[in-house]
């Protein structure tokens, strides 16, 4: 079961934009933590719940210029889920991407990502 399945768009935008994005943020380390092939379907899910937190996010937040940017950002995060092989740079490249999106979050980039 998803762990952020009952989680309702009311309840997420609750939550500050920068907070969303660490929240994000937050799945993308768990996801990133999975590298081996044993570790696959572990990965996969990280990115699943991280498509599900991204895709409320692009629900409830009312900036269209923010919205286009998170829908790119997507896209590199499906095509994460869809490899069998992600390289950690790769994985830290999008984490990063993320990040970058807000001042807030981006200060969190030494913390995070060295």
């Amino acid at each position: 079961m998803n762990q952020h399945a009952g989680l309702t768009a009311g309840r997420w935008a609750e939550f500050s934009p920068p907070q969303r994005l660490l929240m994000i943020g937050n799945e993308m380390n768990r996801a990133g933590r999975f590298h081996t092939s044993e570790g696959l379907s572990h990965r996969r899910l990280g990115y699943e719940r991280v498509l599900r937190l991204l895709d409320l996010t692009v629900q409830v937040d009312p900036r269209p210029t923010l919205r286009r940017e998170l829908l790119r950002w997507r896209d590199l995060v499906a095509e994460l889920y869809l490899s069998s092989d992600v390289e950690r740079s790769r994985h830290r490249e999008v984490f990063r991407a993320l990040l970058l999106l807000h001042p807030e979050s981006a200060a969190q980039i030494p913390h995070v990502l060295g």
